[in-house]
């Protein structure tokens, strides 16, 4: 009998995690700081949730505090930087109190009755209303969700209210956009920025990504126009050049100085790396039991080999076997001949094979993993009997689509720094090392390790408190080497990473 509920992910040393992060951080170093060729004096973060401080799967105001713009500004307030305001959530709960379902609480880290950790939704009850428009400017102009094109002249409206019951406006840019039909980089511009951060493009790629490849890839189609793309496309390159472009003149229009930071390869992410390919734990009878199921459907592949139908290469891709021990997941791989448009005989032949190494399991695939897809039937294990669907697997032909067009932004990206005398983060590097090996500080290392890192939050995309700290002594690194500047470091060690509270759901 196949257990259930299939535990992949033991918590460990939790005494490495550290609770609520510190909110005041003061500097102890003494020095003399300038700001070189740069102003800091009027600093605006132009960005999506990334810059906005959105983690554990939430906007809420701890986040906001320990974003990277606003631990940066702080920097800068020793060099001339001046007052940095950000559209503050309305508690520390996250979520929006008009619509729970789309905009749910934070997560936090609890233990259930068993003592195992994980995950779960905080108990809190929000009371952010997207109603509530903040009317006023905001140093922070990240917008969880936003798409590079988003920001553009042409996105004008996407804070407005009325558009939101058609998805064509965002909840959070509602709360502080200066007027209906406003357009987030002219709100921006508008604010006279003496110096600007511009983190953006993630979206662009992540949402077909963090979906499982179910999206469209318009580099694919040649698709140019986004007002018809969905949330899990990818968005074609020229698009996104054109519009990172405007955003980038616009920006720089007076002379002003800034910095631009590109966008990490998504096996940098623990929403990527956390869940094995191979999570299925089963002892000899179950194994044999289970290939007695798939006996009919092996035997009809090597039928296909026989006839022509079907290369002995791709059937042995496809043959399901099961031992004792840990093993793969059985998915849905559309990428795999569909048998059925060739022979109405081998109709009965899905599309699936077991996953491998290469194979990505998001983070979601957790929870079905080992659930029974009909509760009636026990033989419905989902990821045994039943394959994983499309959405829990990033296949590697879908994770080349992601990645040709993450460079593709990225060259855009450092090129128009270049072009533009502007200061340039390679952040992507930066994630890179922390989840290859780690990145030492005083007091520890950083990695991409899912909960026990300390780099990246509950939802295993966005970075905590400690990872907001350690890209922002990138960005100073970035600054200080192209305009000469000399800002004090942010100690690494005096954020926290992750909460831990009982108060779930």
């Amino acid at each position: 009998m196949i257990k259930k509920n299939i535990k992949y992910l033991a918590v460990l040393a939790l005494g490495l995690i550290a609770c609520e992060p510190e909110f005041d951080n003061p500097i102890e170093d003494a020095g003399t700081y300038s700001s070189g060729e740069a102003d800091f004096s009027n600093y605006v973060a132009l960005g999506n949730s990334l810059t906005a401080g959105f983690a554990d799967g939430a906007l809420y105001i701890t986040g906001q505090e320990n974003s990277f713009p606003n631990i940066l500004s702080t920097r800068f307030a020793f060099a001339g930087g001046g007052e940095f305001t950000q559209p503050l959530m309305a508690d520390n709960v996250g979520g929006f109190a008009d619509n729970t379902n789309d905009f749910p609480p934070r997560l936090v880290l609890a233990f259930d009755a068993q003592g195992d950790a994980a995950p779960r939704p905080f108990a809190g009850t929000p009371t952010t209303s997207v109603a509530n428009n903040l009317a006023g400017s905001f140093n922070n102009m990240g917008i969880p969700g936003a798409r590079v094109y988003h920001l553009v002249s042409e996105a004008a409206g996407y804070g407005d209210p009325a558009r939101l019951a058609t998805d064509q406006a965002n909840p959070y840019y509602v709360r502080f956009a200066s007027s209906p039909n406003a357009a987030v980089i002219d709100d921006a511009v508008a604010q006279n920025p003496t110096f600007f951060s511009l983190w953006i493009g993630n979206n662009d790629i992540l949402g077909y990504a963090t979906s499982g490849g179910i999206g469209v890839d318009h580099n694919e189609t040649g698709n140019l126009v986004p007002s018809t793309y969905s949330g899990n496309d990818i968005t074609n390159n020229l698009v996104f050049a054109g519009a990172y472009t405007e955003l980038v003149t616009k920006l720089t229009a007076d002379n002003t100085e800034g910095v631009l930071l590109n966008l990490p390869d998504v096996t940098s992410l623990p929403f990527f790396t956390t869940v094995p390919y191979n999570p299925i734990p089963l002892d000899e009878m179950t194994a044999q039991g289970t290939n007695m199921a798939y006996a009919a459907y092996n035997g009809g592949l090597q039928q296909a080999v026989s006839l022509g139908a079907l290369t002995a290469e791709e059937a042995a891709k496809r043959t399901i076997n099961f031992f004792a021990g840990q093993n793969a997941v059985v998915i849905l791989d559309e990428n795999l001949t569909d048998l059925g448009a060739i022979n109405a005989a081998f109709s009965m032949l899905p599309q699936i094979r077991q996953a491998t190494p290469n194979d990505l399991l998001v983070l979601t695939s957790s929870g079905v993993i080992g659930t029974l897809a009909d509760p009636s039937d026990p033989t419905s294990v989902l990821g045994v009997g039943v394959p994983l669907d499309d959405q829990f697997v990033l296949t590697p032909e879908e994770q080349t689509s992601v990645e040709s067009a993450r460079l593709s932004y990225n060259a855009t990206i450092e090129a128009l720094a270049t072009a533009n005398n502007l200061a340039f983060y390679d952040v992507a590097a930066d994630l890179s090392q922390a989840a290859n090996g780690g990145i030492a500080f005083d007091g520890g290392v950083i990695t991409s390790q899912f909960v026990t890192g300390g780099g990246f939050s509950l939802d295993g995309v966005h970075p905590t408190p400690r990872g907001h700290a350690l890209v922002t002594n990138g960005i100073l690194d970035a600054i200080e080497a192209t305009y000469g500047a000399s800002l004090p470091r942010v100690n690494v060690a005096d954020y926290g990473t992750i909460t831990l509270s009982n108060e779930v759901n």
